[in-house]
C-alpha cells in the first residue's frame, strides 16, 4: 500500500524480533476489560458526572485556558497542589503537594525518585495489581508479603515483613483495592516509629471509606519518610481528567520533581481539576451515599448464601465460586460487567447508580438459580 510515492509504513515486524527489555517478553498491558454493555461495574468509578453547573465552569475555565495554549502550562502545578492542601487540610500547605497524572504517575514518581536498581518495594496481597508493573517499570525489586487471613493488617505483620526482607519502600493501601479493607491509623502509627524506610500509603478510596477524616495524614508532622498517595479519579468523579496526588514532606516533593518530565500535567487538566475542587461539596455529594449503598449491596450478596470481604470503599469482593469466570461470564451475557479480579473465587463489584445496581442483582439471581451455569465452591450454603 502507498500514498502519493511513499510506502505506508506497516507492521512486517512481530514483537518477537523487536529488542524488547527481557523482563517485558511475554507482559501483557494493564486495564480493565473495556465492553460496550448496558452496566459497567468493573472500574471502581463514581458513577455520577459533574452536574451542568460544574460542567458548564469547567468549560468556561477551559475555554480561558485555550487563550494561552500557545505557551507550556504551570510545569509545577502550584496553584493546583495549593488548592489540594486546602482540600485536605492537617495544616498542609503547596510545598507538601504533588500532582500528576492520575496516582499511577504519582506512584512511578515515588519509585522513580526512592526505588530503582538494587532496591526493593514491599507490599501485602492481594493488593492493586499495578503496583508490580510500576516496580517493573522503574527496575524496583518488588516484594510482596500475604495478608492476614480476614485480609487486614496489623504492625506485627508488616514489621516482621520488614525485617524479613529489608526493604527500602514499605507501600500499605488503605482501603484496600480489592478487598476493601483497612488498615488503622494506629497501625501505621507504629510501623513509622519502627522502620527507616519510606512508608506509602494509598488511600485512593479514603473518602469512601466509614470515617474518612481518620487518615495517615494526620502522622505527617511526625514523620518524614511516610508518603500519602490520594487520587480525584474515584470520589471526585474525575477519572477521565487524570489527576492524582501525594501528600509528604517538602523533600519528597522535591524529590518528585527531579524525576517528573517537564509539563506532565497538562493546562487542561490542572484548570479542570481546580474547577472540582472549588465545587468540591458538590462534586463528593455523592459519596456518602455511596458508601451506604456499598453496605447495602454487601447485606443483600450474604443474605442470597454468598461470601463478602467486609468492604470500606465503593466496591466489594463476593464468592466463593468455582469457577469464577463461568460466573463472570454468565453476567456479562446478560448485560452487567464486573471484575474478575482478587483472590481465587471471587469476583469484585464496584457500587452505581441504583438502576444499575439492581441490574445487577437481577442479573445475579439468575445466575444464582442457574444449576447449568453456576457451581458455588465450598462455605457457601446454596
Amino acid at each position: 500500500m502507498t500514498v502519493g510515492q511513499f510506502p505506508v509504513p506497516n507492521a512486517q515486524i512481530a514483537l518477537s524480533e523487536l529488542p524488547l527489555r527481557p523482563e517485558l517478553v511475554g507482559e501483557e498491558p494493564y486495564g480493565a476489560p473495556q465492553i460496550d454493555v448496558p452496566v459497567c461495574l468493573n472500574t471502581n468509578e463514581n458513577p455520577y458526572p459533574p452536574s451542568p453547573r460544574v460542567r458548564a465552569q469547567m468549560s468556561a475555565a477551559i475555554d480561558k485556558a485555550t487563550r494561552s495554549i500557545n505557551r507550556y502550562p504551570d510545569r509545577d502545578a502550584v496553584d493546583l497542589r495549593a488548592d489540594l492542601a486546602k482540600y485536605l487540610g492537617f495544616g498542609l500547605t503547596a510545598d507538601n503537594i504533588w500532582a500528576a497524572n492520575g496516582s499511577n504517575e504519582v506512584m512511578t514518581h515515588v519509585l522513580g525518585a526512592f526505588g530503582g536498581p538494587g532496591r526493593t518495594v514491599l507490599t501485602f496481597t492481594p493488593t492493586y495489581s499495578m503496583y508490580p508493573e510500576y516496580a517493573r517499570n522503574t527496575h524496583t525489586g518488588f516484594v510482596t508479603v500475604p495478608r492476614k487471613a480476614d485480609y487486614t493488617l496489623d504492625a506485627a505483620l508488616v514489621l516482621d515483613a520488614i525485617e524479613q526482607n529489608r526493604p527500602d519502600l514499605v507501600l500499605i493501601t488503605t482501603p484496600n483495592n480489592p478487598t476493601g479493607t483497612t488498615t488503622a491509623v494506629k497501625v501505621i502509627e507504629e510501623i513509622c516509629e519502627n522502620t527507616r524506610a519510606l512508608v506509602i500509603v494509598d488511600e485512593a478510596y479514603q473518602e469512601f471509606a466509614e470515617f474518612p477524616d481518620d487518615s495517615a495524614l494526620a502522622l505527617l508532622p511526625r514523620f518524614g519518610r511516610l508518603i500519602v498517595s490520594r487520587t480525584m479519579s474515584k470520589a471526585f468523579a474525575l477519572a477521565g481528567g487524570r489527576v492524582g496526588y501525594l501528600a509528604a514532606a517538602p523533600a519528597v516533593v522535591a524529590a518528585c520533581r527531579i524525576v517528573r518530565l517537564p509539563y506532565h500535567l497538562s493546562a487542561q487538566t490542572q484548570t479542570i481539576a481546580r474547577v472540582a475542587l472549588a465545587n468540591r461539596a458538590e462534586m463528593l455529594a455523592q459519596v456518602a451515599a455511596l458508601r451506604e449503598a456499598c453496605q447495602h449491596l454487601q447485606e443483600w450478596l450474604r443474605r442470597v448464601g454468598l461470601q463478602v470481604i467486609p468492604s470500606q470503599s465503593n466496591f466489594c469482593l463476593f464468592g466463593r465460586f468455582t469457577d469464577r469466570h463461568a460466573v463472570w461470564q454468565a453476567l456479562l451475557d446478560r448485560g452487567v460487567l464486573i471484575r474478575e479480579t482478587g483472590p481465587d473465587g471471587f469476583l469484585r463489584v464496584c457500587v452505581g447508580t441504583p438502576p444499575e445496581l439492581a441490574a445487577f442483582r437481577e442479573a445475579l439471581t439468575c445466575v444464582l438459580d442457574d444449576p447449568g451455569v453456576l457451581d458455588l465452591g465450598e462455605g457457601n450454603p446454596r
